[in-house]
Parts: structure tokens; sequence; C-alpha cells
């Protein structure tokens, strides 16, 4: 077990929030990379449950008990969930960490370091990666019309400078629109100017608003590749078909938030697309004899998305 430095020891200078719902496993993964990786920084664990039925509360209290716990009788989201923390934190800096990622040696330092050379981030994420080491896309261009009609795959082949990815090797930080909220870093005094998460955004694109904002109010979010997090890439969800559908919810949210006048051409673009996918998808099903599992749920998972827009969309 790591010397685990005490609160009262130390400033804080940052404070870890980890949002939990039913995933002890990958949350005590989570945490002890935490301990086994921050060897330089003086922080604390803030571990927000949201309702977990699996032991996740006990299993950390009793393993790490200076883990912060704040233990929720329902799952009241992503958003809401790291608000409460975020208005208790002591750190000067915030880690939102998902229960699906490990840090790696020295990669909150990294984050930690360029966020104090440099007084204009307001947010700070690194490079994401699959368990056998290849990279996930770690950062976003914000939704527009433009990245609803044409694919993003392209635009990022044709204009890497537009629209950074994984596609290309970045030596240097480099300023985005945008990043994958799995592992960020956010200066507390941006949290302060900008405000908290926007809790419409039960699950999904919370971290994309919040990004927004943040630049809205000239603060710079920057990519840093030699921060480098183990991603499970949406374990902690569950892949189920609702995780789909608050996808698209949230998705529809943001539109309405920020892109009023062109909310029913974005919206409907997004309905052709998914019908277009269901068909592509049919026929896939039908050369295969229906004995390809993934396209089968994946059918299946685009039939629900295409009930739940003939219900109007209701929150589940």
């Amino acid at each position: 077990m790591p010397v685990i430095p005490t609160i009262d020891a130390c400033r804080v200078d940052i404070s870890v929030i980890i949002v939990n719902w039913n995933t002890k496993e990958l949350l005590m993964k989570c945490v002890s990379s935490v301990y086994r990786t921050l060897k330089k920084i003086c922080f604390e664990i803030v571990m927000v449950d949201n309702g977990s039925g699996d032991g996740s509360v006990d299993a950390v209290q009793n393993q790490y008990p200076d883990v912060r716990v704040i233990a929720n009788e329902r799952n009241l989201g992503f958003a809401a969930a790291n608000n409460q923390a975020l208005q208790r934190i002591l750190g000067r800096y915030a880690l939102l960490l998902n229960t699906d990622a490990e840090l790696t040696e020295g990669a909150v330092d990294s984050l930690y370091d360029f966020m104090e050379r440099h007084s204009d981030a307001g947010m700070a994420c690194g490079q994401l990666l699959n368990p056998d080491g290849s990279k996930q896309n770690s950062i976003a261009n914000l939704p527009s019309l433009m990245t609803l009609i044409s694919n993003e795959t392209v635009l990022r082949v044709l204009f890497p400078g537009r629209f950074p990815s994984k596609l290309r090797e970045y030596l240097d930080p480099i300023e985005v629109e945008s990043c994958i909220g799995a592992c960020i870093l956010v200066r507390k005094e941006a949290v302060d100017d900008v405000g908290l998460l926007d809790e419409r955004f039960f699950f999904f694109f919370e971290e994309t608003d919040w990004s927004l904002r943040m630049r809205n109010a000239g603060w710079k979010i920057y990519f840093i590749p030699g921060a480098r997090i183990i991603h499970g890439q949406g374990e902690s969800a569950e892949k189920r078909t609702d995780a789909r559908i608050l996808f698209y919810r949230s998705r529809y949210a943001y539109f309405r938030k920020w892109h009023r006048r062109s909310f029913f051409a974005m919206g409907a673009i997004l309905f052709i697309r998914l019908l277009v996918n269901t068909a592509l998808t049919v026929i896939g099903v039908g050369l295969t004899c229906a004995l390809h599992k993934k396209l089968r749920h994946q059918l299946w998972t685009y039939i629900k998305l295409i009930v739940w827009h003939a219900k109007g969309c209701p929150a589940l």
C-alpha cells in the first residue's frame, strides 16, 4: 500500500473526482491508479456514488478510508454528481476521472505542470489509450451543422489542423475545442468563472458544453499528448441501448441550447442518418443470415432509437 499523504499535511493541489454507478471492479482499479501514480502532488479523492447496489461504497471505504465519499440514494446523473463534489473540493484543480479510466505514471503530473505554466488554460486532457496501447480519440470538435452533414473521419483527414484527432502524432500540447471527458483537469478558478456542469445533461455532452462555456469566457482548452490514460471506452456505461438513447437526448439538449436557429434542421439530419444506418444494418444482417451477433445488437439498438423518436424523445 503506497504512503497516502493526509489532507492536513499539505495544501491540496488537485481534487480527484470519481463518479460511480455499479462499476465496483473498475472503480477500485481507478482509485488504485490514482494512489499509485500521484506521488509529487498533494491530492484528495472525492468519490460520488449514484445509488450503486454492488457494494461500491463499502469497498472503497474499507480499502481506502481517506477517500471522501458522497453516497446518493439514486442515480442523479454524471453532471449532477460531479457538481456535488465540485462544491466541496479543497484543491486548486479538479481532475474528473471516469471509473473506466486508469492513470499511467506521470500522466497527471504532465497535465498539472502544463496548467501551472499556462494561466489561460481552463481545461486540459491527455491521450486516451485502449488497454492494448492503441490510441483513442481524446479530443473533439464542437458539434456543428458541418460536422453533422459531413463525415468526421473525412474532415480529420482533409483538414487536420481544424479537426485534430488520433490520426496524427502530436509531440507538443495543442489548443483544442473540447476534450473527451474520461479524464480532464479543470482549473477551479475557471469553474468559479463559468459555473458548474449543466445538469440538463444527465450523461454525455456535459464536458462539451463546459468547454464551449469556458472558451466563450476567454479560457483555453488544451490537449497534452504526453499524459497517457488507459480508458475502457464506455465500459462504465454498460454499452446498453439506454446509453445510446441518453447520448441522443443529450445531443439534442446541446443543439437546443447552442443552435436554436438550426435546431430542427440538425435534428432532422440526425434522424435521417439514423434511418440510413438502420437500412444499411438491415442489409448487413440479411447478408450474414442474422448470424453476426454485433450486427443483430446494432439493429436492435437502431430500432429502439427509432421507436424512442416516434414517442417524442421522452426522458428515460
